[in-house]
């Protein structure tokens, strides 16, 4: 197995992981809270998170599709990242987001680079 497989199994998994999180975790519900985040921006985040995972799992057969959802979710990894800082969490406690921002980035290069 590539690297690359291995790095897109991992995000989809996470991005699942997460999205289902952010849907139905009440720890969830109390961080969008002090996000200063409603329940809707929530709820269309984990949306967003499971659709991109869905998007990069269609993307191993049509690679547009790759593409659009790791862009998508860099993006949404990239506003993740800001609202932690602007509530400040710090670097540390905002990393995750920057991270994975980062691995959305490299798919997203990588997709790219197989059109």
């Amino acid at each position: 197995m590539k690297t690359f497989d291995l790095l897109l199994y991992f995000t989809i998994v996470s991005f699942l992981f997460f999205g289902i999180t952010c849907l139905f975790s009440k720890h969830m519900r109390l961080e969008f809270t002090r996000f200063k985040l409603s329940s809707l921006q929530r709820v269309i985040t984990g949306v967003f998170q499971i659709l991109g995972a869905i998007g990069l799992i269609y993307g191993t057969f049509n690679y547009y599709m790759g593409m659009a959802a790791a862009a998508g979710l860099s993006v949404l990894m990239f506003l993740g990242f800001t609202v932690r800082l602007r509530i400040k969490d710090g670097i540390y406690k905002s990393s995750p987001a920057l991270v994975y921002m980062i691995l959305c980035l490299i798919l997203l290069y990588r997709f790219y680079r197989m059109v």
